[in-house]
């Protein structure tokens, strides 16, 4: 069975966690000190937070799937979509050990497909999945995600959502 995956980048993980437990009415299953997840059953969602997003607001979408088999099928899926596929393989990630492919959608999201196939005592050091996301990336918008340029201040009175 499939499960959604959802990433957001947060400022503080305390906070967050707080936040996000009294809203799922579930605590997390995993808590470090810069990242929790939660994999909830209704909805069923492997919802997680960290402080290593380029900034805060969603980072990824993705699906877990819970075998090779699964993932073959979804892999298959990626290809029909269309777009490129980078396909990063094993890698740890997340404090857990997996196999996953990354693609943007047509709004420039990515996804992430991934099957976890055990736990890490280490968040990992993103180098793949840096190479991945950045792979795909317009050629003249290639950045570290450590360098990537910060919004800039909107004008005085101007609206944070839209513009009259």
């Amino acid at each position: 069975m499939k499960r959604m995956h959802v990433r957001v980048a947060v400022k503080d993980i305390p906070q967050s966690v707080g936040f996000y437990s009294a809203l799922f009415g579930a605590e997390p299953t995993v808590v470090k000190s810069d990242y929790a997840k939660w994999m909830l059953d209704d909805p069923r969602v492997n919802f997680a937070i960290s402080t290593r997003g380029r900034e805060p607001g969603l980072d990824h979408l993705g699906i877990q799937v819970e075998s090779a088999e699964e993932l073959g099928e979804v892999y298959g899926r990626l290809r029909r979509a269309g777009g490129e596929v980078i396909e990063q393989g094993q890698t740890v990630c997340c404090y857990a050990k997996s196999e996953k492919s990354w693609i943007d959608d047509p709004a420039g999201i990515a996804w992430e497909t991934f099957h976890t196939t055990g736990e890490s005592i280490v968040y990992g050091d993103g180098t793949g999945e840096r190479t991945a996301r950045v792979a795909h990336e317009k050629q003249e918008d290639k950045q570290s995600a450590c360098c990537a340029p910060q919004p800039q201040a909107a004008p005085p009175g101007a609206s944070a959502c839209c513009s009259s």
